[in-house]
């Protein structure tokens, strides 16, 4: 754990030096870039779900960007790291025991290498290799990643569903980027089928691919109306993951059954109105999956988000969003409202306080009492 942290530490120390050295010049952008953030929330149950009660948790991430074009060594290439340490204990697993997960920090307590992958551009195509994570590319929406609740990041259709590359863990993947022309992206990738875990792959930096991991396959095609007056963006995704699930009977006779999930997904960003830097935007998600034993074969989100509603236009913004998820063995579903304001002090701290609210919880394996937790998220960065 201690070689961890130096390796973090002379890295960012490095980058930094060398960014301080390249952004002295006024001829050419630092061919090396870094970026350290930390996120902290502190959640309070009020009422609900497992008990009352507080705990604390946080992330911190170096992010190092190495271009080879601003290095004049060739054109297009980009290598780039993410290395991060979370702690603290899991609010929806020690409070309010639902499913969707309400922090998006919540994983335990690690130190690991999130990313770490190199992209060419070629003309109007981008090819990525390496450790991904799946939501860097796919099945994001710009308005959802304001608020706190996993689902608004990665829709639970996809996290609940299979082993996907995501937070905290990813695997190696292939990704195509297709810029077919200033509005349309087509966007295709191939992933390692299941993630090692922390107890066999502590620092995410032991890769491998056995016969029975199988593969993840996702392809999105992205319509952009950035240009428009009032710009939004729609996304329409299908993706496909087999594995092989290994049991065994007796001492010496092996069998092998393979299990596969079918999903769609489709998301929208789209800014209803604006005035200079103030606007009222509307996000949402929707995705369905027609595979008969999954764990979740429906959910929807849903938010509104307004910048600059109380504050000096672009310091602050106000949002309600809603996530609703189906799960096949329950008879019921579960449902998280969240309200949340964020306000930047700066470029590089924020405070948001938000309320989030949830109807049966189900991630204990069965129906808890609705929860309303009060909670605090800290965001720093340089």
């Amino acid at each position: 754990m201690t070689k961890i942290y130096i390796v973090l530490l002379s890295s960012f120390l490095c980058a930094t030096n060398i960014f301080a050295q390249d952004a002295s010049s006024d001829t050419a952008p630092p061919a090396l870039r870094a970026e350290f953030s930390y996120l902290c929330d502190q959640i309070n149950n009020l009422q609900g779900g497992i008990k009352k009660g507080s705990v604390f948790l946080g992330m911190a991430s170096l992010r190092l960007n190495f271009d080879t074009e601003k290095a004049h060594l060739w054109k297009g290439g980009n290598f780039f790291l993410h290395a991060a340490n979370i702690h603290g204990k899991s609010p929806s697993e020690n409070l309010l025991g639902d499913m969707q997960v309400a922090s998006n920090i919540d994983a335990g307590n690690h130190t690991y290498v999130q990313e770490l992958w190199y992209s060419q551009t070629i003309g109007n195509t981008e090819l990525i290799l390496g450790l991904q994570d799946l939501n860097a590319e796919f099945a994001n929406t710009e308005y959802g990643s304001f608020y706190m609740n996993s689902s608004f990041g990665i829709m639970p259709l996809i996290s609940n569903n299979l082993a996907a590359p995501i937070f905290p863990l990813t695997t190696l993947g292939f990704t195509v980027k297709w810029h077919i022309n200033q509005k349309l992206t087509w966007l295709n990738a191939l992933y390692d089928g299941c993630p090692s875990d922390f107890d066999t792959n502590p620092y995410n930096l032991s890769w491998k691919f056995s016969p029975g991991d199988g593969l993840l396959t996702v392809s999105e095609l992205q319509y952009n109306l950035a240009s428009d007056k009032l710009p939004g963006t729609y996304k329409l995704g299908i993706f496909t993951h087999n594995h092989i699930l290994e049991q065994t009977l007796g001492i010496d006779i092996p069998q092998a059954k393979e299990s596969s999930v079918l999903g769609f997904y489709a998301h929208a960003d789209q800014i209803l109105w604006h005035k200079d830097d103030r606007f009222f935007a509307l996000f949402a998600q929707l995705g369905y999956s027609p595979t008969p034993d999954c764990v979740n074969n429906y959910y929807f989100g849903l938010g509104l988000n307004y910048q600059g509603i109380f504050s000096p236009p672009g310091k602050d913004m106000l949002g309600i969003a809603i996530a609703h998820e189906r799960l096949c063995e329950f008879e019921t579903a579960e449902t998280t409202w969240e309200f949340s304001y964020r306000y930047d002090f700066s470029a590089h701290f924020f405070v948001q306080p938000n309320l989030i609210h949830i109807v049966h919880p189900l991630g204990t394996g069965e129906v808890l009492a609705n929860s309303t937790s009060l909670n605090l998220r800290l965001g720093l960065s340089l």
